[in-house]
């Protein structure tokens, strides 16, 4: 079946300003993801790796790529198609509590 990456975006007011019973059930459904298989979690702090031409590697933290909300999680879904995946998708907690969710096809190299 196929893989999907997902990155969830969100802050604290969005999830605060969110009815509470929404926000249970998009947990529950986060739930429901990880007994079908999901690998989920929390995103850290990030750290930049470059190894321009292999000639040594380069270490920076932070984040390369910034947006208006900060990264709150990812997760690997597997779906039949893009059209599930977003549906999947759009029951998560980022989805539902002010924030965004990317959807992005896996293509899985050998």
């Amino acid at each position: 079946m196929p893989k999907f990456v997902t990155i969830g975006y969100g802050d604290r007011d969005g999830y605060d300003r969110t009815d509470p019973a929404v926000r249970d059930e998009a947990h529950a459904h986060d739930a429901r993801l990880r007994a079908m298989g999901a690998s989920m979690g929390i995103a850290g702090s990030p750290t930049q790796v470059r190894n321009h031409d292999g000639t040594g590697v380069t270490v920076d933290s932070g984040a390369f790529m910034s947006s208006a909300l900060p990264v709150a999680g990812f997760a690997i879904i597997e779906a039949a198609t893009l059209q599930e995946a977003i549906e999947l998708a759009a029951a998560t907690p980022c989805a539902v509590a002010h924030g965004v969710v990317e959807v992005w096809p896996l293509q899985e190299t050998p």
